[in-house]
């Protein structure tokens, strides 16, 4: 998993509260048995038209978010389903960072999408509700938006304002060191090794 230090972006901003698994990724996606080639199915429903050329409505296929990596949503971004493939489709599609609002008892994200986007390498930041709306505010401008995120410092900053943002500093630390669980576990490869070769021994003996 690649590292995740300082990382510059153009902004796509979806601007829908509750998108869900379904709409991140249809259904009729998940038949594939390998973890790759679904980008171009992310928010299928939305960016294609029934003939399948491309919806210029939807903020994915606007000019200004060519390239984009930094996607923004509304709150409970990632609801439904627990499907990875979801994260997979924003990874693959170039997203590299997810940001949602926190609305009252609403959450930016919700739980397992957070947890699987950690697990692939993608940064989930929930900012305030009001500071979410300044982006859109941003991002409505007819010119690509770019933002800067910094993990180590936990700021993202566009040309004029910057904002903080709160992170587990668990999925800080491995995000970091570009990590996933496999890798993590690599790393005490020394100790299971230990572990299994007296493990073995024991039974031997037993």
């Amino acid at each position: 998993m690649e590292k995740f230090t300082t990382f510059k972006g153009i902004v796509c901003a979806v601007d829908r509260a509750n998108i869900d698994t379904d709409a991140l990724i249809p259904k009729e996606h998940l038949k594939s048995i390998k973890r790759t080639g679904f980008g171009p199915a992310l928010f299928s429903d939305w960016r294609y038209n029934d003939d399948g050329s491309d919806n210029p409505a939807f903020a994915l296929n606007q000019p200004k978010a060519a390239g984009a990596s930094i996607l923004v949503g509304r709150n409970n971004f990632g609801c439904g389903s627990s499907r990875e493939h979801a994260v997979w489709a924003v990874a693959q599609q170039g997203f590299r960072v997810v940001i949602a609002p926190i609305e009252g008892d609403l959450p930016g994200f919700a739980d397992i999408f957070r947890n699987n986007c950690a697990k692939n390498g993608v940064l989930t930041i929930q900012l305030d509700s009001a500071e979410v709306d300044q982006i859109f505010e941003m991002a409505a401008q007819d010119k690509p938006l770019e933002a800067t995120v910094n993990l180590e410092d936990q700021k993202v900053t566009f040309s004029d304002v910057e904002f903080s943002f709160e992170v587990d500093p668990a999925v800080k630390d491995k995000l970091l060191q570009g990590l996933d669980d496999i890798a993590e576990s690599l790393l005490s490869e020394a100790d299971i090794t230990r572990f299994e070769i007296n493990h073995d021994a024991q039974m031997v003996n037993a």
